[in-house]
């Protein structure tokens, strides 16, 4: 941890994305703690990481970052409590049971389960329940813990034998640590595998039976491989994620290594569950493991799949970490058995997305257009038809991420944050994530030809040597303009080195472009 403070406060920006993974359950522990608010938790700790980010230079000791943190955290939350602007609605009385399908009793009673633990955690007093929570719910050490509260070992481990203690004498139970495992480690039955932290720590709250494997990959960025598993293919993917992403190379080897080694334990368990989304970002990532369990001999072990683009409330839907437990209960029970068809289906677009020829995959969402949408994969032609469009335009050169990006600048918007919260709004369909965003951003802005330049440092940039770099003014320049009208092509004056699938375009003429017009692939 002191390693990844001291790299961010030199400017390693994925440095500090390693502190923000590893310090965002606690984060969202103690915000949740205080404001009863799934979305109101989620907001805070997103502030608190800006506000850290923009002051991480101040933090003279690197070894009092948990704490530190923590304080800018609970101060970012007895803000919104200041503010009033939610009504809160506390996560117990948010839990509902619902009936008419198949098992229901059983699922009834491990959600009632859930209720009582949740009631009577919430009646221990603070000191109690958020050591309680990180420890039992969300898997931290004590050591973690005790960083991060400021609370000594010994006095963490006195205070969850007393909130085992009282919550004995409330509970109808024998053995409470049973208790906890049963409800949020799981057993051996089902496996969900989710694409984000905040999601699969949501599902261990009692929303669903088994175990939960969250898949951190960013199949959208750098090189794509048929198999990324592949000793060669997985150190260029890594080399090229840290030169652009900044996510350090021998992490992502080992993470990579890591979820690959519980994927293969799949047929221990009697159901393996995907929740993916409609964006880009979570069908590439279905596409790849479906691809890969079509080469796995299944047994008695049945997949299965929920696969949401829309909620009812959610006018935007962009993911599933917008919803709060209770709604991801209501989806719960509701995945849909898939077979061989899917699995084709989705190897051949993972085949497709990671050939150099885009040609493949063009023509397979042309061929196979009518049996995606017949099929559990109704959101993959539109995903994959939003990966061709990121290739240059034929036009001026612009991918669709750079066109609304410049086309955003010109129309008023003017901060790196404000950009990032347009830009993925009106291009949810990719589900871009900050890391991803700045790559774009850092691209347009860099060179002697800048067609965006940052207030404050127009030489390099190098983010974290802006103050305040996420409030910054953005610039449309002159060249900027011009490429936008289309009397000039990005191409020829910035050039370009950008990984699409498996396509690699680099240097200032390129093998493939898209035809903004005639809505198809041009080849030079």
């Amino acid at each position: 941890m002191r390693e990844w403070v001291e790299k961010a406060r030199l400017g390693d920006a994925e440095a500090f994305g390693q502190l923000m993974l590893h310090f965002r359950g606690m984060a969202y522990a103690v915000s949740y703690d205080m404001l009863k608010d799934v979305h109101l938790a989620e907001d805070a700790v997103q502030d608190a990481f800006i506000e850290a980010y923009q002051n991480l230079e101040k933090l003279q000791n690197p070894s009092a970052f948990p704490g530190w943190f923590k304080t800018i955290v609970v101060r970012q939350c007895q803000r919104m409590l200041r503010r009033k602007h939610h009504s809160m609605l506390p996560l117990e009385e948010a839990v509902q049971v619902s009936g008419g399908v198949p098992g229901v009793a059983e699922i009834a009673e491990r959600r009632e389960e859930s209720q009582v633990l949740q009631q009577s955690v919430k009646a221990l007093s603070a000191k109690l329940r958020v050591p309680l929570r990180l420890f039992y719910f969300y898997g931290y050490s004590l050591q973690e813990i005790s960083d991060y509260l400021g609370t000594p070992v010994p006095t963490l481990k006195k205070r969850l034998h007393d909130a085992r203690r009282k919550l004995k004498g409330t509970l109808p139970v024998a053995d409470l640590v049973s208790v906890f495992n049963h409800l949020y480690e799981g057993g051996q039955n089902m496996l969900h595998i989710v694409n984000g932290d905040v999601v699969g720590d949501m599902l261990k709250q009692g929303v669903v039976q088994g175990d939960v494997l969250v898949w951190r990959e960013v199949y959208p960025a750098g090189p794509i491989f048929t198999n990324p598993a592949g000793a060669e293919e997985r150190v260029l993917r890594a080399q090229v994620l840290e030169e652009t992403m900044g996510i350090p190379a021998s992490k992502y080897i080992t993470s990579c290594e890591e979820q690959e080694q519980k994927l293969r334990e799949f047929i221990k368990y009697d159901e393996v569950v995907l929740w993916f989304e409609h964006d880009l970002f979570d069908q590439s990532m279905l596409a790849y493991l479906l691809h890969w369990f079509k080469r796995q001999k299944l047994g008695r072990t049945k997949l299965s799949l929920l696969c949401i683009g829309e909620f009812p409330g959610i006018e935007r839907f962009h993911g599933l970490g917008q919803l709060t437990p209770a709604q991801l209960q209501t989806l719960s029970g509701t995945w849909r058995t898939i077979g061989r068809q899917e699995m084709e289906l989705g190897s051949e677009l993972w085949q497709a997305y990671a050939s150099p020829d885009p040609v493949q995959m063009a023509n397979l969402l042309e061929d196979k257009k009518a049996e995606l949408a017949a099929s559990g994969l109704p959101f993959a032609y539109e995903a994959f038809t939003a990966h061709l469009k990121r290739l240059p335009s034929q036009q001026n050169g612009l991918g669709i991420v750079e066109q609304t990006t410049l086309q955003a600048v010109h129309n008023g918007v003017n901060t790196p944050l404000e950009l990032f919260r347009q830009v993925t709004d009106v291009l949810h369909v990719l589900g871009m994530g900050d890391l991803e965003y700045w790559k774009f951003i850092r691209a347009l802005a860099q060179g002697e030809h800048p067609l965006l330049i940052i207030d404050g440092d127009e030489a390099s940039l190098d983010f974290r040597q802006i103050p305040d770099f996420l409030n910054r003014k953005v610039i449309l320049t002159e060249l900027g303009n011009e490429v936008l009208n289309g009397s000039a092509d990005r191409i020829a004056v910035q050039g370009i080195d950008e990984w699409f699938g498996g396509l690699h375009l680099h240097g200032h003429e390129v093998s493939w472009r898209w035809d903004d017009l005639a809505g198809g692939l041009v080849r030079h």
